[in-house]
C-alpha cells in the first residue's frame, strides 16, 4: 500500500469560489490566478476546469504560461511579472500572452520588437507597494507612447493592493486615490482588485479583477467576513496514523525533546513531515484532526513524520485518517500556528504528495 499522504482537490469548490468572485464584482471581467502551480493545487487541471468561465488566466512568468499552452489552455494568459528580456516578446505575441509592464525600459523594447501581431499590455502603476511599477509621474507618458505603437493592441492599467487583507488599514483607500489621480483622463480599462479587494473593497473592482487566494477557499482576513465566510475549502491535506504508543510521565517526544509529558500520554505517529509541505514551524500544541476529533501536535515536525497527542480521543487506531487542513480545520488556523500565511502552506505542499481530484 502506498504512503497515505495526499491532497484532495475539490474542483467544484474552486469553480464555486471563482463564481463568487464574479458575483461580487458584477460586470467586471475576472482573471483566475494559477501561478505557482495554482497555489499548489495543480495549474493544468485547475485551468482546464475554469477555462469556460474565465476572461484570462494569470501566471508569474512565461515558463508557467507556456506549460498551460502546451496542455491545451487557449484562453489569454497574463504575465504578472511581465517580460524580462526582448527575446520573450515574439513568444508573447505568438502565444496570445498578455504582459504587465513595470518600467520605462520595457516601453522601448516593445517599440523595437519584431512581432507577428500586436500584444495586449498592462502597464503597472506603483500606487504605494513599491515593489514593481511605474511612478505616477510616468504613467501618462507611457500610456501615450503605448497607444501610438503598432506593436500594442489593448491596454489595461493595473496596480496592486498592499494591505487589502487588513480591513482597518486605510492604505487601500490611499492607494485607490493615488491611482485615480495618476490615471485621470486616460481611456483605458483598469485592474486593481486582488482577492481581499474583491471580497471587501467594492471601489477597487473596476473593469478587471484578479482572483487568487480566494479561489482556493482560504480567507485572506484574520477575522470573520461575510463574503469570505462563503468560501469553500478546495484542498484537503491528509494522511494516516502509522503508530500509537503510550509515553510515561516526564518522558519526551521528538527532536530536541521539546514536548515533555505532564502525565501519561497517548502519542500517535502520522506519515507526514516538512518534506511533504507540513511546515516545520507549525508549533507544539497546534491543532490537527485525528479520526474526526481535534488533537494537538506533540513536539517538532520531522522531515517525514509527526507526533500527535491523542490522549482521551476515541477510536484512534493504526490507519485512522488525519486531516492536516481542509473542511474540518481551516488552513488559516494552521497558518497562524506556523506564524505564516495560507499561501506558503498551499504552495509548499511538495510533489511527493499525490493530488487527487474530485468534481
Amino acid at each position: 500500500m502506498a504512503r497515505a499522504a495526499q491532497a484532495v482537490i475539490d474542483l467544484s469548490a474552486i469553480e464555486d469560489n471563482f463564481k463568487l468572485a464574479k458575483s461580487l464584482a458584477k460586470g467586471a471581467k475576472a482573471i483566475a490566478i494559477v501561478k505557482a502551480d495554482a497555489y499548489g493545487h495543480g495549474a493544468i487541471v485547475v485551468a482546464q476546469r475554469l477555462q469556460p468561465l474565465v476572461s484570462a488566466f494569470g501566471v508569474a512568468c512565461i515558463e508557467e504560461a507556456l506549460e498551460l499552452r502546451e496542455n491545451g489552455i487557449s484562453a489569454p494568459i497574463l504575465l504578472l511579472e511581465g517580460f524580462f528580456s526582448a527575446d520573450e516578446l515574439p513568444v508573447i505575441a505568438e502565444n496570445d500572452f498578455w504582459t504587465a509592464l513595470h518600467s520605462t525600459f520595457q516601453v522601448q523594447l516593445i517599440r523595437d520588437a519584431k512581432l507577428s501581431r500586436p500584444i495586449n499590455v498592462w502597464p503597472k502603476l506603483d500606487s504605494g507597494m513599491h515593489r514593481l511599477g511605474l511612478d505616477g509621474s510616468e504613467i501618462q507618458s507611457v500610456y501615450q507612447q503605448l497607444t501610438a505603437m503598432d506593436n500594442v493592441a489593448e491596454i489595461v492599467i493595473m496596480s496592486h493592493m498592499a494591505c487589502a487583507d487588513e480591513l482597518d488599514n486605510d492604505m487601500s483607500k490611499r492607494q485607490i486615490e493615488y491611482f485615480d489621480q495618476a490615471v485621470a483622463g486616460l481611456d483605458a480599462e483598469q485592474s486593481l482588485a486582488n482577492s481581499p479587494s474583491i471580497l471587501a473593497i467594492e471601489t477597487s473592482h473596476r473593469q478587471w479583477v484578479r482572483c487568487g487566494l480566494m479561489m482556493y477557499g482560504a480567507s485572506p482576513f484574520a477575522q470573520a467576513h461575510e463574503n469570505a465566510d462563503q468560501l469553500k475549502p478546495a484542498m484537503s491535506f491528509s494522511t494516516e496514523v502509522i503508530a500509537i504508543r503510550e509515553v510515561a510521565l516526564n518522558e519526551s517526544v521528538g527532536y530536541a525533546a521539546s514536548f515533555v509529558c505532564d502525565q501519561p500520554r497517548t502519542i500517535a505517529t502520522i506519515a507526514i513531515g516538512y518534506a511533504d509541505g507540513y511546515d516545520r514551524h507549525i508549533a507544539n500544541g497546534s491543532p490537527i484532526i485525528v479520526a474526526g476529533q481535534r488533537a494537538k501536535i506533540a513536539g517538532r515536525i520531522s522531515m517525514d513524520m509527526v507526533s500527535v497527542d491523542v490522549s482521551g480521543l476515541v477510536d484512534v487506531k493504526i490507519g485512522s485518517k488525519v486531516e492536516l487542513w481542509g473542511n474540518n480545520l481551516p488552513v488559516g488556523e494552521v497558518a497562524n500556528a506556523a506564524a505564516t500565511i495560507p499561501y506558503t502552506l498551499f504552495t509548499g505542499v511538495s510533489k511527493r504528495v499525490p493530488r487527487v481530484y474530485v468534481n
